[in-house]
């Protein structure tokens, strides 16, 4: 491995223009880490935040922005198992993943699905883990509930649209234009609904109300949210791109029995994202490798154009993911 890499740096908080060509050292594997030669890297929502100065890396992270990769394993910290030089992986970073090599826990990388590319398998770990462990693990959705997630036309969204399908929920979901709710239906989703033309909430109502939805937007959609789910249902919050905050009336959480949570992923410990790993590694890695479910892709950049990359996720008019080409 060279001394030096390429890589994308925030040179002080702001807008897109403030992500930077640079040159840094290659990282050392510590124990229990990889050091991966990234081919892709995905481009996410916290990436935007963390540019703009709202969203701090952990302290033992990279300061570069970047959480999910895919490239060959180049080399082994101390103690690593069950991962040899020249593995072709992808895998969830801490950050760093805007640039040619960055290091993330072993036991964080899985292995790149039967019949895609690196390109693609980029796109799988942030939406992929967090998409599981909100939906599934926290949120316990099961076959034949009514699931709705906003944001369908998003890489979480997309995600999350066709995993509640394989695993049996009916699915509805919200989008901004025609395109996009085709887009969702083509995925998996019963109902995609309009929000500039129809009321998430009388649909969700006249179906039963959903026995769970899936929340990015927050803000006002928060009370709206709790009139569209049904008796017992349950909302997670994974972001909160109108606001976090709300007025809502507690008494119809506790006569309706309702169920309020969320997480972030980034700040949790190394040991809960390799649980979630090992779910994933188990129950909806052999949908990808069957080409039952894949990644959706809206566009591709050079790393050296990272700026035009935020600047596109930011008009919220893509489909799915976007990327870098690292190699």
């Amino acid at each position: 491995m060279p001394d030096m890499m390429r890589a994308v740096e925030i040179s002080q908080p702001g807008g897109p223009e403030v992500l930077t060509l640079t040159s840094r050292p290659v990282p050392v594997a510590r124990p229990g880490e990889v050091v991966l030669k990234l081919a892709y890297a995905g481009v996410n929502r916290p990436d935007a935040l963390q540019r703009a100065g709202s969203y701090a890396p952990p302290p033992t992270a990279s300061d570069l922005p970047g959480l999910e990769g895919a490239g060959e394993v180049v080399a082994l910290g101390e103690g690593v198992s069950g991962l040899s030089l020249g593995d072709q992986v992808c895998a969830l970073l801490p950050g760093g993943g805007y640039a040619e090599y960055v290091t993330t826990p072993a036991a964080h990388c899985l292995p790149v699905p039967k019949g895609m590319d690196l390109k693609q398998a980029a796109c799988l770990p942030e939406t992929f883990f967090t998409v599981w462990s909100n939906v599934f693990m926290r949120g316990g959705l099961t076959a034949g509930e009514r699931f709705l997630v906003h944001g369908g036309s998003s890489g979480i969204g997309t995600t999350a649209i066709q995993l509640a399908n394989a695993f049996g929920a009916r699915v509805f979901t919200t989008a901004g234009s025609r395109d996009k709710c085709q887009v969702c239906r083509d995925l998996g989703a019963e109902r995609a609904i309009n929000y500039r033309d129809e009321d998430f909430v009388e649909v969700l109502r006249a179906e039963g109300g959903a026995d769970l939805i899936l929340d990015m937007v927050g803000g006002s959609y928060i009370a709206r949210n709790i009139k569209a789910l049904a008796d017992d249902g349950r909302m997670v919050h994974i972001a909160f791109l109108s606001g976090p905050k709300a007025e809502i009336n507690f008494a119809q959480i506790m006569a309706r029995r309702l169920t309020i949570t969320g997480s972030t992923l980034r700040p949790q410990s190394d040991l809960a994202k390799a649980r979630i790993a090992d779910q994933l590694r188990e129950k909806v890695w052999p949908l990808l490798d069957a080409g039952k479910i894949h990644p959706v892709i809206d566009s591709e950049y050079p790393l050296a154009d990272a700026a035009a990359a935020h600047a596109r996720m930011e008009t919220s008019q893509h489909i799915g993911k976007i990327v870098l080409k690292i190699a």
